[in-house]
């Protein structure tokens, strides 16, 4: 055996040992690096998402958008990219986050153009002719900022016959920001000040964050709810946030697990308003053994809780996922893909991978937790506990919580609105067992 074919040979017994892991209705490319979902947007029957991608797990490679799209929003078509850097153009090192809209039935699309050795991403606006699968070339729309800390990821919307844009920044003196600004044509902007600042600190005990990433602005029950990512320097990354943009900003975490971020809105759909986000990795990077990172949540449906938090149910075609009835989860053998629905708690539902791996989710009274202490044998897996209060709504027709199972993906919907997003890499390939309390069900999900 020749030493090429002994490492091809050891290249498939490690990806055949991590199969398990890899997502299987969760959009994400089959190589290569994904991060941030792009302008979701209905273009006659279908939904296009587009998302930052690398081909391969090369950090260092520019972005280009990736392109899904699908008549249901659970079964997706990859497609080849969508909008890839120019060279010695104003993106040349990477097209970054945005969104899109329907102009006079063309799909133009507003995004972040990054240039290294620039101190922000121009915001850039590029045309699709050919509905949405490809992107012309890009100019930009708005001046850079002279001061900020971050300027970058313009969302762009129509509201009272005004084409509205929001840009996310940050700013020493004066906090995390939303730069607004607004046009009659698309095409010349106005500078209408910031539609919201707070000066960074904690609250809810979440960092407010020195910038804004990814700002989304959707209008729920006649108000005016922000989406933000918070970031700094120093921290990088750290929660998606929301709150009304009318009144004194108060800041509310929209996802109460690990691994959620850079939300992506659909401010109308079929379904109503929608939300994406990344999931992270939920390992460390020396953890990434396979030829794949990242991956899209389930669609999200949002409202507004009494407290005015986001709140979200998933998508309701995602019930056409469930292959055959249900049945009772308890004592179940299950592959990597299965849905557990709890109709009311207190309860538990524990997923024994192995011996010695295994995650437990605690429904109490008021509160759902996940248990990732003991999921995983992988040193490089993240593990630890997380937990939302205020979790279940009798008065809402759905069972307490919905658990959503994908290789290595985990969100928990529960019947007040609250989700958990996680990550979770048990090395013990499937079968797997069940332990569940006696009124919960099982269904086995098609890929």
């Amino acid at each position: 055996m020749t030493q090429t074919q002994s490492q091809a040979q050891t290249a498939a017994r490690s990806a055949a040992a991590v199969a398990h892991l890899r997502p299987a209705f969760h959009i994400r490319p089959p190589r290569g690096y994904l991060n941030d979902p792009n302008g979701p947007i209905e273009v006659g029957d279908d939904v296009h998402l587009y998302f930052q991608s690398r081909p391969t797990l090369d950090l260092q490679m520019p972005v280009e958008w990736g392109h899904a799209t699908s008549p249901d929003y659970v079964r997706w078509t990859l497609h080849r990219p969508a909008m890839a850097p120019q060279p010695g153009g104003p993106d040349t090192d990477g097209c970054w986050s945005g969104n899109t809209v329907l102009d006079d039935n063309r799909v133009r699309a507003f995004y972040s153009g990054n240039v290294e050795g620039r101190p922000y991403q121009s915001v850039l606006t590029a045309v699709s002719d050919d509905g949405g699968m490809t992107f012309g070339p890009a100019r930009q729309v708005v001046p850079d900022p002279e001061q900020a800390l971050m300027f970058r990821d313009p969302f762009v919307w129509r509201e009272n016959d005004t084409w509205w844009l929001a840009v996310g920044a940050g700013f020493a003196d004066r906090g995390a920001s939303i730069a607004l600004y607004r046009s009659a044509d698309l095409e010349h902007w106005t500078y209408e000040g910031p539609l919201a600042e707070l000066p960074r600190g904690i609250a809810a005990g979440e960092d407010t964050g020195a910038a804004w990433e990814c700002p989304q602005v959707l209008t729920l029950d006649g108000r005016r709810i922000a989406v933000v990512a918070s970031w700094s320097p120093e921290r990088g990354p750290a929660e998606v946030l929301s709150f009304d943009v009318d009144v004194r900003v108060t800041p509310q975490r929209v996802d109460h697990g690990t691994n959620f971020y850079a939300a992506s809105a659909l401010r109308d759909s079929r379904f109503g308003p929608l939300l994406f986000g990344w999931l992270t990795e939920g390992r460390d990077r020396l953890g990434w053994t396979d030829d794949w990172a990242g991956v899209i949540s389930l669609p999200r449906v949002v409202h507004l809780g009494p407290d005015g938090s986001l709140r979200s149910t998933p998508v309701p075609t995602v019930d056409t996922l469930r292959a055959g009835p249900g049945s009772p989860a308890d004592g179940v053998s299950t592959g990597p893909q299965c849905e557990i629905a709890v109709p009311e708690g207190p309860g538990q539902v524990i997923l024994h991978f192995g011996d010695q791996e295994r995650l437990v989710v605690e429904l109490d009274t008021d509160t759902v937790t996940i248990d990732r202490t003991h999921a995983s044998l992988d040193n490089h897996a993240h593990g630890g506990r997380m937990q939302v209060i205020e979790a279940f709504d009798p008065t809402s027709g759905g069972p307490a919580a919905r658990i959503f199972l994908d290789g290595s993906v985990l969100e928990i919907f529960t019947s007040s609105g609250r989700v958990l997003s996680t990550r979770v890499y048990p090395t013990t390939p499937p079968p797997w067992r069940i332990e569940a309390t006696a009124n919960a069900q099982y269904w086995r999900l098609a890929s």
